[in-house]
């Protein structure tokens, strides 16, 4: 009996001891679809660290990286001069905001008794927004779409009612092409809207859109396509109506000039081909972590997220980043520890 408890024993001190290490974020949905998908491939890999991830809005992102309750946030709205400035003051370091795919704010509608690619001018998506076109078979509307019979129905505007990265791309595009849109409204993660009904998450816009007849809203492409909504196309600088798609939101990072803390806004870009309401997302990871560990998985991670990670974006309608912004990047998650 003493000499089985003894080769058990040694078999238990023979076995390797598998660590398992969790770690913590949340924030944007724009991501998320892209997210899931790596952090479960990541965790394929190494079976012993679990990368759990809420997609709880932007503003929840910056707000838990922040205080220091997650490991790393998220946002779709690189952090300002004053939301990097608090994090580094309570945290005693510095939070990096690293570009991960490129994505498109589509406007997205339930317009009954049209199922084919809705035109939409800059002026009209203001408007419509703003309240002051408040019909389907508006001038400002129709007179884009030629050969479409809109209805005499009323639009039901619907938009987020959580702090959002998604409404921040949204707005600071609105914001370059109203000026009304500009004084009366501004650009932020949340806005004082004009009119329309609040929802939480992509998930709960979509949602919405889908139920509600005559309604339309503002998601991530991904979204749209997940859900099957009806998304149009948008008349950018260069004149040119163009619907979302991996090129256009390509075409769009294509002439961005992307500075060393890669904080930049490629809305409403110069170009015949761009389409005009693109942006990078952003992980918000602390350049010294408070568990070193946690803080060598976080730079392996994005190590991996730059390299093979890329090759996954463009099956869940993501662009990946350009390979100037991965070389950039790859270099400037070197000092995360």
């Amino acid at each position: 009996m003493r000499k089985l408890a003894l080769l058990l024993l040694c078999a238990l001190i023979a076995m390797p001891l598998l660590a398992q290490t969790a770690l913590n974020g949340a924030g944007a949905t724009f991501p998320n679809p892209i997210y899931s998908k790596w952090f479960s491939e990541y965790h394929k890999l190494h079976s012993d660290i679990e990368i759990n991830y809420q997609s709880i809005g932007s503003g929840g992102g910056i707000r838990q990286v922040t205080e220091g309750t997650v490991d790393f946030g998220a946002s779709d709205m690189p952090m300002t001069d004053a939301q990097l400035s608090e994090a580094q003051s309570k945290l005693n370091t510095k939070i990096l905001n690293i570009p991960t795919v490129l994505g498109a704010v589509v406007p997205a509608y339930n317009i009954p008794g049209v199922s084919g690619e809705v035109k939409f001018t800059p002026e009209a998506l203001a408007g419509i927004f703003l309240g002051k076109i408040t019909k389907w078979n508006d001038k400002a509307i129709t007179g884009a779409n030629p050969g479409i019979n809109f209805p005499d129905k009323d639009i039901v505007v619907v938009h987020r009612s959580d702090g959002s990265g998604t409404t921040f791309i949204w707005t600071d595009y609105l914001s370059k092409v109203s000026p009304d849109w500009s004084k009366e409204v501004g650009s932020n993660t949340s806005v004082k809207w004009p009119v329309g009904l609040g929802q939480k998450g992509n998930e709960g816009v979509a949602g919405s859109i889908r139920q509600q007849q005559g309604s339309i809203g503002y998601i991530e492409l991904i979204y749209a396509i997940q859900n099957n909504i009806p998304y149009g196309s948008v008349r950018n600088s260069a004149g040119t109506f163009i619907k979302a798609s991996l090129e256009s939101v390509t075409a769009a990072a294509a002439s961005a000039k992307v500075p060393d803390d890669f904080r930049v806004s490629i809305t409403n870009p110069p170009g015949k081909n761009a389409y005009p309401i693109s942006s990078f997302t952003w992980l918000l990871i602390p350049e010294k972590s408070k568990d070193s560990n946690k803080g060598r998985i976080l730079r392996d991670f994005l190590n991996w997220m730059v390299t093979d990670g890329q090759k996954m974006t463009t099956a869940l309608s993501y662009s990946p980043l350009p390979d100037s912004v991965a070389k950039k990047v790859k270099e400037a998650i070197k000092v995360v520890q």
